[in-house]
């Protein structure tokens, strides 16, 4: 290790000579003019916790804390520590204020160190010095849990963010129907019949809902308002992408309604509210299209703060709408609070799931990783989802795929900058045509014997009862039209004579039932039920042996990303071969299955994703730059059954193949969603066509000309 260092040091400490140059300010550690930088794009992000750009035979040009440029006539003071090596003035102010005296790139000891007086102006919240301790000063030890550096909060801004507008005391616009249409359920056996005198171990039930449409009548008031606070990355390496970013969010402001209500909050080195929590009448959207179109990039990049302020404005707020989300929006890795990459380490279980690994979480508010709850129930804990969407392939995938999957959320991976829009408008698609809040599905058994094992849900946390006799599945909120399945394991005993021996032809299996909580009253209402019967014949026939297409479709989803899973933390070994055996293998699963060989367009798409990932995993390389964003994106959208945007298309356009690129991995769209993403390509390129899906079981944009 000391080797290491020294090789590092060599590498980043200038000639000697340097150090008997310049005035004498230099050497006695006084503020200094800046002098010229590189390109922004020069302080792009590397994979390594200790080699983010440093290339510090220029480190005059590029602060070492924020990784911001160090350019003339940029109105930053700079500071010559006297081992020459040169900062940002407020930078280093505020990393000796945290007591530390040693240079963060050579660890010289200092005699001499800046002093920064206490100010008022706003304006210096927005500069690039007001980095936190440099990530390169504290060990990765202490960088865990109990010893993980917290930076400061801004000491400028309010610690209370309770001044949300006040929402509309009467409903503007027509009333809801006053018949709303019920969410509806589907439960069927994987066969219609079992041998009387069998017994079967595991039995699939395939358990559905679809959520009612919207009326097209009252369409903007037919649906829950939305609290949505949008959290922006406005580091340095966001300078080429500020003016698509700020159109993209411009996109979200103006398709919010009246009754919703937006805040936004940009981080840096640190987090600033630019934006209260406000309702987006045209005032609002004014105010708010104001705010991002002042919007500038510069310093580095402070997820964590970012998030906590955003968490904190839906925490405060005095009024709540029915649905609160949190976007978040970032083109690289967390250089304040350590490399998520570097916290990748085994737990005692020994879990390969990134999810499990990410120390990083620990830092996240318990709003957002219920985990970090204090009394360890995490059921009881109020979580707010967010949608995190990764910029290019420098961003970090590993703690934005964990830190929507412990939230709720959804993970987008934007290749292209230029489909932000696109990803933009295909989430709140969803966000904004919630028709139906905090559902649930309880499972009763009903036959002696009858035992529910297992369930098959993804992320939807699930509960067994009284030995397998009640389950419930907490779906939460549903999007107009949006579509949930889940496999449910039963064990089934033998068949045993009714009353007066007489052998009973059908069984009852279980009782579906489907509830959520009335938007009015807040009680929960029971909507439907479905039973699940099938028949004992002493003998079966050969209608008795056939697959139920549905439940063998819905297994192949779950194979499907049960392996990509696995090829996945295959990848992460760097076994690659092993890798794509895995997908090879599932691939062949998949298309000899009953429901492929009938055609069933699902089986189509999971088959074209499968390829696409193999392609993604070719070399290492690929893997790290594309892939593993790529399948956590997916991962994602398996498992929650949500639309997410992969790669570097949104969309295909009936006649004309993709938008963008060739990739048409897009599934569960609701048409909520399609809309609007039509809506973002006619802003963008004037087209009329409009996006079309061809099989709603599936969700998959493809192409037949």
């Amino acid at each position: 290790m000391a080797s290491a260092w020294k090789k590092l040091k060599k590498s980043l400490i200038p000639k000697i000579s340097t150090l008997h140059r310049g005035s004498s300010s230099s050497s006695n550690g006084i503020a200094s003019s800046p002098s010229p930088s590189p390109s922004p794009s020069s302080a792009t992000r590397s994979p390594s916790l200790l080699s983010y750009s440093f290339s510090f035979r220029s480190s005059k040009k590029i602060c070492a804390i924020c990784l911001g440029s160090m350019r003339k006539g940029e109105g930053q003071a700079i500071f010559t520590a006297e081992c020459s090596h040169h900062f940002h003035f407020n930078c280093i102010a505020t990393n000796v204020q945290h007591g530390n005296r040693v240079c963060p790139i050579c660890r010289s000891e200092w005699k001499d160190i800046p002093f920064q007086a206490p100010t008022n102006d706003a304006d210096s919240r927005h500069s690039i010095g007001q980095a936190r301790v440099s990530p390169y000063n504290a060990s990765l030890e202490d960088t865990f849990v109990s010893g993980l550096h917290q930076p400061a909060t801004n000491q400028f801004e309010a610690d209370d963010f309770s001044d949300d507008e006040s929402l509309p005391s009467i409903h503007e616009g027509p009333a809801p129907s006053a018949h709303p249409q019920a969410i509806t359920i589907k439960a069927l056996a994987e066969l219609p019949a079992i041998l009387a005198s069998d017994a079967v171990s595991k039995f699939s039930i395939l358990v559905g809902i679809r959520a009612p449409p919207f009326h097209v009548d009252v369409q903007q008031f037919d649906r829950a308002s939305i609290d949505l606070v949008a959290v922006l990355d406005v580091s340095g390496s966001m300078a080429g992408k500020l003016d698509l970013l700020k159109r993209a969010v411009c996109f979200i402001i103006q398709n919010l309604g009246p009754s919703d209500r937006l805040s936004i909050v940009t981080f840096s080195s640190s987090a600033q509210r630019i934006l209260p929590l406000i309702r987006m009448n045209h005032s609002g959207q004014d105010d708010a299209i104001r705010a991002i179109n002042a919007l500038s990039s510069r310093g580095g990049t402070n997820i964590v703060e970012g998030l906590k302020k955003g968490v904190k404005i839906l925490e405060d707020r005095r009024e709540h709408n029915p649905i609160a989300s949190i976007l978040l929006l970032s083109d690289g890795h967390d250089t304040l609070n350590g490399d998520s990459r570097s916290l990748y380490r085994s737990v005692q279980n020994h879990t390969l799931n990134p999810r499990h690994n990410l120390q990083y979480l620990y830092l996240l508010p318990t709003s957002i990783c219920p985990r970090n709850n204090a009394s360890g129930d995490e059921s009881r804990q109020l979580t707010i989802p967010v949608h995190t969407f990764g910029f290019g392939s420098e961003h970090d995938s590993n703690a934005m795929h964990a830190i929507s999957d412990i939230s709720g959320g959804t993970y987008s991976f934007i290749e292209s900058i230029d489909i932000l829009q696109d990803a933009f408008a295909r989430c709140i698609g969803g966000l904004l045509s919630v028709v139906a809040q905090d559902v649930q599905l309880t499972i009763q058994s009903i036959s002696p014997g009858v035992q529910i094992g297992s369930i098959s849900s993804g992320r939807y946390r699930t509960q067994t009862f009284d030995q397998g006799q009640k389950a419930i599945i907490y779906v939460g909120n549903l999007y107009a039209d949006e579509e949930k399945e889940f496999l449910v394991h039963l064990s089934i005993p033998v068949s045993t004579p009714a009353e007066g021996g007489e052998q009973l032809d059908n069984m009852s299996l279980l009782d579906v039932v489907c509830s959520n909580k009335d938007s009015t009253t807040m009680e929960r209402v029971e909507l439907s039920c479905e039973r699940v019967e099938i028949k004992r014949p002493e003998v079966l026939s050969p209608m008795d042996r056939m697959v139920c297409l549905q439940v063998d479709r819905q297994k192949n989803r779950l194979s499907v990303a049960e392996a990509i899973s696995n090829a996945q933390r295959m990848a992460e070994q760097g076994n690659l071969e092993r890798a794509q055996a895995v997908l090879s293998e599932q691939r062949t699963a998949l298309l000899s299955s009953v429901s492929a060989q009938a055609g069933d367009e699902l089986c189509n798409w999971l088959e074209a994703e499968l390829r696409e990932i193999g392609q993604r995993m070719a070399n290492m390389q690929l893997y790290e730059q594309t892939g593993r964003a790529y399948v956590l994106s997916g991962l994602s959208s398996h498992s929650w059954q949500r639309a997410t945007t992969r790669g570097h298309t949104t969309t295909f356009i009936l006649g004309e193949g993709p938008t963008t690129g060739t990739n048409p991995t897009i599934s569960y769209e609701t048409p909520s969603m399609v809309n609007m993403v039509s809506k973002s390509q006619i802003l963008n390129h004037g087209s009329s066509q409009q996006p079309q899906r061809l099989n709603k079981s599936s969700n998959l944009i493809k192409q037949h000309k």
